[in-house]
């Protein structure tokens, strides 16, 4: 691939991951995700509760993907925010490692 495909390659690829990061907040089921439901099978539901009720470590900037108070809006800001920090992240990881 010429250096000009490959940037019109990343550009597709940034502007399908912004795409599904709008998206997201829609088409997602609201039910519990895998992990969650599989505990509730295993783990008896009040030390589960128990569980849930601890403190974090370190708190969450955007807890459950969402800044609060802005519903879906809120959703949607702050799943293209995290999907920009990855995107600037793994770019400043292939630069710094490119030989």
């Amino acid at each position: 691939m010429s250096g000009n495909q490959n940037m019109k390659f990343l550009y597709a690829g940034i502007a399908i991951a912004l795409l599904i990061s709008v998206l997201a907040p829609f088409l997602a089921s609201s039910d519990p995700d895998g992990l969650e439901s599989a505990a509730m099978d295993i783990v008896d539901e009040a030390k589960l509760t128990a569980m849930e009720e601890v403190a974090p470590a370190v708190e969450s900037p955007m807890p459950d993907y969402a800044i609060e108070g802005m519903g879906k809006t809120g959703e949607v800001a702050a799943i293209v925010a995290g999907t920009l920090i990855v995107l600037v992240i793994g770019f400043a990881f292939g630069k710094l490692t490119k030989k």
